[in-house]
């Protein structure tokens, strides 16, 4: 009989991106220093705003070129990368390190069960260098509590201030020192399920911003799949994480209380690998299930409130993103193909790919980030699944409450700085992305883009953004564009189809 801990050895995956170093402190101390986000530490993941993908694969690329889609040793475009990393100082820190502790420990437990029934010597390195022994390394100890001044990095008064909190989708499997007391559990906001302590806290977090929200969501995110329970169809699929149907009831509430509200969301063109495969089809098809069951609700609403001459896309939007690049300015490129496949063919070509999406972020009103290593999927935010870590932060400084307009700290910074990069400039209209102007500027650059991008001849693209090759109609309905019933060069149906996969397995 199988136990738990090998069906999640075999279905689901250790997903956090952390590092912990020691850094220059104040004058003779050290401090602690970490960096999460979506980055992971491996090839094919380094990469530039200009995401080249035919440009530098002799040089700059050279033995770094990642390209899944296609076959090992095949010359073709490379897949260009884009992420959302962060470093995170302060209090905030060793809470970042507790969760490396917390894992250690389960790992080292596990480890030390098999010397003692292999009966050999124990291994030091498996020891924790415990930081309270360490006078010159500043850490929380019984005399230093973790909002001790002395672990800040700035002052309270201090204008670019910020407040970090760390969150996890983590479960007792993973980590040792979870408290096995319900009660105890509880006080920690942790769930109590049948034999394990789950903390699902990012998706609480993603909820608790969504709700919060007054004006617009930005969201980058390597997956978008869940609330299935609404979708119109496989309703049993598992996908249960509330985050698509929160924001599209945000965007009911926006609605009703006759308020502009906007949603922009940034995915892969299709998820990496090969599209046409069956799991990769599958995961097509439940994305295509919440883009349906987020537009049908605003459409209802929208018919409710007797907005006819008002879009489902006036407030909800989907993108993704892409290159292409004039060959005949790329001498000596090795581009060049050799082999038979009509995809890598057609890719190599027009010299176009996509930029595959891999960050996990979200922006709100710009006053509040979320990065981390999470996806919009069961699997990162169910807690009992993928191992996931991220952190929410602000600057007390730079809030609509505390300017009573709006903010302009280094969150907004943040996005209009990844909005320059993907549309290739910056608009007067991008400062309010909340408004239908900016709404229609943006699906404008996109859907020039994506004609761009498919066309038979070259011409250059602003930016990267291009629209997700999805029509959706005044009903809401979600259906294929003219023409691209599959994706561009590389095939696969760009709704997707179910599979016999276990959906635990793609949701």
């Amino acid at each position: 009989m199988r136990t738990i801990f090998q069906v999640v050895g075999t279905l689901f995956t250790h997903h956090q991106k952390c590092v912990i170093v020691d850094t220059q402190g104040q004058g003779n101390h050290r401090k602690i220093t970490a960096f999460i986000g979506g980055l992971d530490l491996c090839d094919g993941r380094y990469d530039t705003p200009e995401h080249r993908i035919v440009r530098d694969l002799d040089t700059v690329f050279q033995n770094d070129h990642h390209n899944p889609t296609f076959s090992a040793g095949v010359k073709c475009p490379r897949q260009a990368w884009h992420d959302l990393h962060c470093k995170i100082e302060g209090p905030a820190v060793y809470d970042i390190l507790t969760n490396f502790e917390q894992r250690w420990r389960k790992a080292a437990r596990w480890s030390e069960l098999g010397k003692k029934i292999k009966r050999v010597s124990y291994w030091q390195d498996d020891s924790l260098i415990k930081l309270e022994r360490i006078s010159w390394i500043l850490s929380p100890s019984e005399s230093v509590p973790n909002d001790h001044p002395d672990l800040w990095v700035s002052k309270e008064d201090d204008p670019q201030n910020w407040n970090v909190q760390v969150f996890r989708s983590i479960d007792s499997g993973s980590v040792k020192g979870f408290p096995k007391d319900v009660l105890e559990a509880e006080n920690q906001n942790l769930v109590c399920a049948k034999n394990l302590v789950i903390d699902k806290s990012i998706q609480t977090a993603y909820i608790h911003a969504i709700r919060s929200a007054q004006h617009f969501i930005y969201i980058e995110n390597q997956y978008f799949i869940g609330s299935s329970f609404a979708w119109p169809s496989y309703k049993e699929a598992g996908a249960d994480n509330l985050i698509p149907m929160e924001l599209a009831l945000k965007i009911v509430s926006k609605i009703r209380s006759k308020e502009r509200f906007t949603v922009y969301i940034v995915i892969p063109m299709f998820p990496e690998g090969v599209p046409s495969s069956v799991a990769m089809q599958e995961i097509l098809f439940w994305q295509r299930q919440t883009m349906q069951m987020m537009y049908d609700i605003i459409a209802r609403e929208l018919k409710a409130a007797n907005l006819e001459n008002s879009h489902p896309q006036d407030y909800l939007n989907f993108y993704c993103l892409g290159n292409r690049e004039n060959l005949t300015e790329v001498p000596n490129s090795n581009a060049s193909v050799i082999s038979n496949s009509s995809e890598t063919v057609a890719s190599s070509k027009y010299n176009r790919f996509m930029v595959y999406v891999h960050a996990k972020g979200m922006v709100v009103d710009d006053e509040y980030v979320i990065l981390g290593s999470a996806n919009i999927n069961q699997r990162s935010m169910a807690g009992s699944r993928d191992t996931e870590i991220a952190m929410g932060a602000y600057q007390p400084h730079h809030t609509w409450a505390k300017k009573q307009r709006h903010p302009h700290g280094h969150v907004y910074g943040y996005r209009m700085s990844l909005w320059a990069e993907h549309m290739g400039y910056i608009d007067e209209c991008f400062k309010e992305p909340e408004t239908l102007e900016c709404v229609q500027i943006v699906n404008k650059i996109a859907e020039e883009n994506w004609n761009k991008y498919t066309a038979d001849s070259f011409a250059p693209m602003q930016g990267h953004l291009m629209k997700y090759p999805v029509r959706v109609d005044a009903n809401g309905k979600v259906s294929c564009l003219p023409g691209f019933e599959t994706f561009p060069d590389v095939g696969g149906k760009v709704l997707g189809s179910r599979s016999t996969l276990p959906s635990a397995l793609t949701t």
